[in-house]
């Protein structure tokens, strides 16, 4: 029966295209060969305009690291690439990285939509490569060849590497270090590709809004693997919720290693959910959750737990865990977060900047209403003329029903004010009953694809000016956009 019950969760991944078909895996190890064959002329690029001994450019190298859900092998047709691009000592963020490699990549035939995010915690570029989104950070190591396979635990690597490079190689020693630990990576990753559709379909992923993240679902999960190291697919998901609808938070969630790892005291970590990185420095994952999140995380894995802890029942289907979150019965208001762009190339850069601060929306929607459910689905509302998108929040019976919306838009306004570069869009917000939502929010299918920070596409109508080497003169490094004013160029980005 426990077998059984595994092999139709196994046919339900199939049905749902949670496993990808070998032209998606054959499309994506190109696009990563490519990508590794591209930054391995870029290091030498860069080394010849370095004017470094010729010995020393035949031998400087530079790699390509996946991480994210490629990196751990439960991504999809629909998932991103997310790789770690990591050079030699010589070979600067601000401009190697930012100016000669993205101008490498703008003039390739297959990368397209190539942004740069220079103001996040970690400093990327965004592109598409073949049709595919690649998200490429950047880490500096003290070495004049990075190995295609570098070890990146190994002390020797990792020598005097500053804070942004070390942020940068968090997600990619963060998923090896998962795969290390787990007893069976095959269970493993079949698990996690069930609970981030689970955590989707449900309403609880997403870092932005308050919810769990994939670094997060990867660590609950394989410390689940752990605990239960022979155990069938069925039964592991089965102790998954378990575990977690009555894990004593702040408790925190450590992967054991064998080594007797310093671990944050939970009542000096402001965290709800404490979940530790299984890699030095042994830091918590950082975690947006609000009190009105953090009620619906564990709301959540109750109810899947109540419906997996009797597997042999003859009436079970997986079906009805995977059952999208029904917000329209469950609430019967909801907050209507407009947000609108003059330009649909501007939207994305506006939409993913008024996400990055959807916390403090958050708090001062909790502060003046009760528990809100920041619904991660996006909407487009069709009547609308200029470029949008639409976010719908469900507000439980709080405080008053007589909510000072304005006040809130108001303050949300001063903090989203505060710091962007792009040109400003416009937003909006209201309070609705359900009768009032429009039938294309009330659909409750949660497969929409989320809309990510970036920073402005490059109008080439825009004055460029090019960028000289430091080191050979006369020699162009790159070209710059100055939006209308050469005194104050934006970095090519």
């Amino acid at each position: 029966m426990e077998d059984e019950r595994s092999r139709s969760l196994l046919q339900l991944m199939m049905t749902e295209g949670l496993v990808p078909s070998k032209e998606e895996e054959e499309k994506r190890e190109i696009v990563i060969s490519k990508l590794k064959n591209i930054v391995m002329a870029w290091a030498k690029r860069v080394a010849w305009q370095r004017r470094l001994p010729k010995q020393d450019i035949a031998a400087s190298s530079a790699t390509i690291l996946t991480y994210g859900s490629y990196g751990l092998g439960v991504y999809n047709s629909e998932s991103d690439i997310d790789a770690l691009c990591v050079g030699p000592y010589f070979a600067t963020m601000a401009e190697d990285f930012f100016i000669v490699l993205y101008n490498m990549l703008k003039n390739r035939l297959e990368v397209s939509e190539i942004h740069c995010v220079k103001d996040a915690k970690v400093p990327l570029m965004r592109f598409k490569f073949d049709g595919i989104s690649v998200d490429l950070p950047y880490a500096q190591l003290k070495v004049l060849s990075v190995p295609e396979n570098v070890d990146i635990f190994n002390p020797f690597f990792l020598r005097d590497i500053d804070e942004t490079g070390w942020k940068s190689l968090s997600g990619v020693r963060a998923n090896k270090r998962i795969c290390q630990l787990v007893p069976n990576l095959e269970k493993f990753q079949a698990m996690l590709r069930c609970v981030k559709l689970w955590a989707k379909r449900r309403g609880v992923y997403g870092n932005l809004n308050g919810f769990l993240g994939g670094v997060h679902l990867a660590i609950l999960a394989a410390f689940v693997c752990q605990c239960d190291p022979n155990g069938s697919l069925s039964s592991l998901i089965s102790n998954f919720y378990k575990t977690y609808a009555f894990w004593t938070w702040p408790t925190p969630v450590v992967l054991q290693d064998g080594m007797l790892q310093p671990t944050v005291n939970p009542i000096k970590t402001p965290l709800s959910m404490p979940i530790q990185l299984p890699c030095s420095p042994y830091e918590y994952c950082h975690s947006n959750i609000t009190k009105s999140t953090f009620y619906k995380i564990r709301a959540e894995f109750l109810r899947g737990h109540n419906l997996t802890k009797d597997l042999w029942k003859s009436d079970f289907d997986w079906h009805n865990i995977f059952e999208p979150f029904p917000y329209t019965k469950k609430y019967t208001r909801f907050a209507k977060i407009f947000v609108s762009a003059c330009q649909q190339d501007e939207l994305g850069d506006w939409v993913g900047w008024i996400k990055s601060r959807f916390r403090c929306l958050l708090f001062k929607l909790e502060e003046v209403q009760g528990l809100c459910d920041p619904n991660p689905a996006e909407y487009i509302d069709m009547d609308v003329a200029e470029p949008n998108v639409v976010f719908y929040w469900g507000l439980q019976p709080g405080k008053t029903n007589n909510i000072d919306i304005e006040s809130v838009k108001e303050d949300f306004w001063r903090n989203i004010s505060n710091g962007y570069q792009g040109p400003f869009g416009r937003i909006e917000l209201s309070i609705l009953q359900a009768s009032q939502l429009p039938k294309y929010a009330q659909n409750d299918t949660l497969t929409r694809k989320g809309t990510k920070a970036c920073w402005k596409i490059i109008d080439y109508n825009q004055q460029r000016i090019p960028v000289y080497s430091r080191h050979l003169p006369q020699y162009v490094v790159g070209y710059v956009s100055t939006n209308g004013d050469p005194e104050y160029p934006s970095a090519g980005c």
